[in-house]
């Protein structure tokens, strides 16, 4: 039978997997993002399709971190001289050269650290982004499905380049519940993406405040004094971090 509950109990079971197969991942990634950020860097969060929901829940909202800057096709639009038709294409994810006009756009720096999202891992974007980031001494963690990405027959992947990865648990082609006809219905990677993105924020919180230094972290602009105490933040990073979707 497919219904709410099914897809609950398969969507509940991968985030228990989550909270305990991926911990040792979640600690080696915050150690890398906190170090980054602590030597001045910017989270660099990077994801094309709904991967760039994980990269979003990363970037400019409350309660996450204020240096992280999310990297996006949309970047050739708001900041390049690409018109907005020339980038509505789904498929663009895959056009070789993509990353490296992206990358050409922002304010990346020595000190920033990556944090790469995607399920299949293995797009062009995503590959050359990450490969663009290695080459130039960035750490790179990829939020990614091992079961989908090994099954992808490219050359290189994103779990190949990162230096940590974080499995989101998806099954192939992402989808939970098969339907009768063929294919399937209700994807999961939204959601432990989602959740891996908020474990690595506390993860980075806990280590400042274990050093005794207070987290750069957000405060929501809808509560008393929060739009000034954020643009103090900010202030610090200026063009570096842009806040994100519009």
């Amino acid at each position: 039978m497919i219904d709410q509950s099914a897809y609950a109990l398969i969507a509940g079971s991968a985030v228990d997997r989550l909270l305990t197969a991926e911990r040792d991942a979640i600690e080696r990634a915050g150690a890398l993002i906190h170090a980054s950020l602590r030597a001045g860097g910017v989270l660099q969060a990077f994801g094309t399709g709904h991967s760039r929901s994980v990269a979003l829940e990363l970037t400019g909202r409350a309660g996450g971190l204020v240096p992280v800057n999310q990297l996006g096709i949309r970047d050739l639009a708001y900041y390049g001289d690409a018109s907005p038709r020339d980038i509505l294409d789904p498929k663009i994810e895959r056009e070789p050269g993509l990353a490296a006009r992206i990358w050409e756009l922002a304010d990346i720096r020595p000190e920033d650290v990556f944090v790469i999202i995607s399920n299949s891992g293995g797009n062009a974007a995503i590959v050359e982004m990450a490969r663009l980031a290695v080459r130039r001494g960035h750490p790179v963690i990829a939020i990614t499905s091992r079961e989908h990405t090994a099954a992808v027959a490219v050359e290189e992947r994103l779990a190949d380049l990162a230096q940590v990865v974080i499995d989101n648990g998806a099954p192939y082609g992402d989808a939970t519940l098969p339907l009768p006809g063929g294919g399937s219905a209700c994807g999961v990677s939204t959601l432990t993406g989602v959740l891996a993105a908020q474990l690595l924020v506390a993860e980075v919180v806990g280590r400042f405040l274990a050093a005794g230094e207070p987290p750069p972290v957000f405060r929501s602009a809808n509560t008393p004094g929060g739009d000034a105490h954020n643009a103090r933040l900010l202030d610090r990073y200026g063009p570096r971090v842009r806040l994100g979707d519009a």
